[in-house]
This record gives structure tokens, C-alpha cells and sequence, in this order.
């Protein structure tokens, strides 16, 4: 039921998941390329660039013990029309930076590689590699764009994963904790701005704030999935649990505003996430949104670029007046709250059997009240 492996049932000890054949991988990129009318047709007007995640890489959960990702990666970076002398298609990884935008209007899109490398879950290793986070640090150290947007195919901020154990568990940042403080060192030391995280994985958009990382809010604007998405992927009654979910779980780092079109601010429908940039505002205004598959926005967030900048907690514009900061990780959550979803599993299964058991005897005694009335009238 849980884990890589089967554990109950005639298929015990048969593994969950398997790898995906590199010809089924290739078909798979075919066909979406050449194949989805709205793919090519945005493949038409405008330039298109990734990472991967899992499904992309090959195999359900994996890191570098994955034998099939060298192969992979090539297929890839042909899908993505990568040039064959890339330096992609010559390193171990699909990390890659791209800068657009004229002087003082610059936008730096990072693309992590958080797979090629990355130590088995749990495991607090490495999640990029020394080779990835010395480039990653030249890229930041070199770099003169105003907004940075570093995408990582895994959430990096919100800590929904780790409130939802022992029943299951989603990939994050949060898993290795010595990376994630490791990746926020990094951005102080560089002295980075403008700093904005994209993710995916988890099949359900979301927008994510942690305040005690950088000297000013960073944010993880999370659009997953567009074409599989949490609550249309279950059939009911489990989407209906996944939905009560986002009520029961606690997450500290959720952004709630009036924008969301749900109560819980966690959107499970198919979605995609968009930033568009005011330059001409005083101050730059940059507006995050997830949006559903009709354009319209059901998640979003106005940003302004003043906000993300070294030192912004300690500024006069934030001195003086009161600032709800978004800190509590989930380590730091008691335990009470940490596995809320398991007291409350457990204490709806308890209430419910105790309820289906008093039923049972009032029935019982039902019944035997009727036997023994109609015995005695038999004797009368």
C-alpha cells in the first residue's frame, strides 16, 4: 500500500513503480511535440525551456540511482530543441540559466536539476550535487538581472509534506533540510534579489511565503498539475478526502488572501501559473498568479520588487509597523499539529466504529425485544 514496494496483498514485495523504456519516453515527447494542437501551437510564438521532474527523468521518486538517466536527459533536451553543442547535452544534469530583458528590466530564469544528483529521500545528502551548486552560485554571483526566478521541479518552501505523514508523503525541500538552509545561505552570501521560486509536483497549486530564509519574504509560487491534477485524478470518495485535506492539514507558510477562490487557498484543479511584470510602476509591481484552464486567475499574489531586496526587514519602510511573518517550519510544529491528520484519521475511524457498533447493538436489542414479545403472546 505504501512505499516503493508493495507490502500487503498477492503482489507483495513487487515493486510500485517501474522505469519508463527510453522508446516509451521518446513516443511520450512525440507526441505531445508534434502531436497536441496547443503545444505546437505554442511551440509557434514563443520560446520554451524546462527541467524535469520525476516522470520526465524516468522513474517515480528517483534520484541519482536512477541507471536510465543519461538517456534521458538526451531525450529531453531533443524535445526541448537543445542545440547539439549545448553545454547541457555535456553535463551530468539539465541545470541551465537563461537572462531576457533589457538593462535595468532584467528577469534570470535558474533551472535546478533536482534529480541527477540527489541522495535518497530522507537522507538529508545532497539534493544538488557540488558540481550544480558551484554553478549555481556563479550564476547568482555574476549576475545583474533585478528579478531572479529559480525554478525547482519540488516544493521548496511550503512544508505540506511533511504535515501529512505517516499515511504519505510528498517530495520537498523540506525532506533535506541541510540543502534547503544550504540554498538560502547561498542567496545571502551572493547577496541575491528579487529572489522568486517556481515548483511543481504535487498536483495542486498553491503560493508559498517563508520570511526567516532571506532579510526579506521569499516566495514559491507552485502550478501542478496541468494535465493531472489532485482532484480530478481521484474518483470520489478520495477526492473528497484530499479536498478536506487542505482544512485539516496546517501549513504556516500558505499565503491567504482575498484573492484565492478557495477557502483553503490551495487550488486542485488542472492550472498553470503565470508573473507578469510592471516596470513602469513606482514601485516595480510584480503580479503572481495560478490561473485554471480558462486563463482566469484562482490563486494570486501582487509583489512589489522593493519587498525583495537584502536588508527589507530591518528597512524604515518596515520599521515601526507590525509585519505577520510567515517562520514556523515544520519541524518546529508540536506534535499535536505536525500529525493532526493521523489524530484525526484514527479519530473518525474510532467514532465511526463506535457508532456502527452502538447501532449494531440497538438493533440487537431490537430484535431480541420482538422475539421475546412474540414468545409471550404465543404462551398467552
Amino acid at each position: 500500500m505504501v512505499g516503493r514496494e508493495r507490502t500487503v496483498g498477492p503482489f507483495k514485495n513487487i515493486p510500485r513503480f517501474w522505469a519508463v523504456s527510453p522508446e516509451e519516453l521518446k513516443l511520450k515527447y512525440d507526441l505531445l511535440k508534434h502531436g497536441q494542437p496547443g503545444y505546437v501551437a505554442l511551440r509557434k510564438k514563443t520560446q520554451i525551456v524546462g527541467t524535469w521532474d520525476d516522470h520526465d527523468y524516468g522513474l517515480n521518486d528517483a534520484g541519482k540511482e536512477y541507471e536510465g538517466k543519461d538517456a534521458s536527459q538526451q531525450l529531453m533536451l531533443d524535445f526541448l530543441d537543445e542545440a547539439p553543442d549545448s553545454q547541457r547535452r555535456k553535463q551530468q544534469g539539465v541545470y541551465a540559466a537563461y537572462t531576457y530583458g533589457p538593462v535595468g528590466k532584467k528577469v534570470k530564469v535558474i533551472l535546478l536539476d533536482t534529480r541527477y544528483h540527489r541522495d535518497p529521500l530522507r537522507s538529508d545528502g545532497t539534493m544538488l550535487g557540488e558540481t550544480q551548486w558551484r554553478w549555481f552560485e556563479h550564476e547568482l554571483q555574476n549576475s545583474d538581472a533585478q528579478i531572479h526566478i529559480i525554478g525547482s521541479s519540488i516544493q521548496v518552501v511550503s512544508n505540506f509534506s511533511a504535515m501529512s505523514q505517516p499515511f504519505f508523503s510528498m517530495e520537498s525541500w523540506g525532506m533535506f533540510p541541510s540543502e534547503r538552509s544550504r540554498l538560502y545561505a547561498v542567496l545571502r552570501d551572493t547577496n541575491t534579489s528579487g529572489v522568486l521560486f517556481i515548483s511543481g509536483d504535487v498536483h495542486f497549486g498553491e503560493i508559498s511565503r517563508f520570511d526567516c530564509g532571506l532579510t526579506y519574504p521569499v516566495y514559491d509560487i507552485t502550478s501542478s498539475g496541468l494535465t493531472e491534477a489532485v482532484e480530478e485524478k481521484y474518483a470520489f470518495p478520495f477526492s473528497i478526502a484530499l479536498a478536506l485535506g487542505g482544512w485539516v492539514l496546517p501549513q504556516t507558510m500558505r499565503v491567504h488572501n482575498s484573492r484565492c477562490t478557495t477557502n483553503t487557498c490551495v487550488y486542485g484543479h488542472a492550472n498553470f501559473g503565470t508573473f507578469e511584470i510592471d516596470w513602469d510602476a513606482n514601485p516595480v509591481i510584480i503580479d503572481a498568479n495560478v490561473r485554471d484552464i480558462h486563463g482566469n486567475p484562482v490563486l494570486g499574489e501582487t509583489i512589489k520588487l522593493s519587498e525583495l531586496q537584502p536588508g527589507y526587514f530591518k528597512s524604515q519602510a518596515v520599521r515601526g509597523r507590525h509585519v505577520k511573518r510567515h517562520c514556523t517550519l515544520e519541524s518546529e510544529l508540536p506534535w499535536y499539529r505536525k500529525y493532526i491528520l493521523a489524530i484525526t484519521f484514527i479519530g473518525t475511524l474510532t467514532v465511526s466504529v463506535g457508532t456502527l457498533l452502538m447501532l449494531l447493538v440497538l438493533i440487537a436489542v431490537r430484535l431480541t425485544r420482538r422475539t421475546v414479545r412474540s414468545l409471550t403472546f404465543k404462551e398467552d
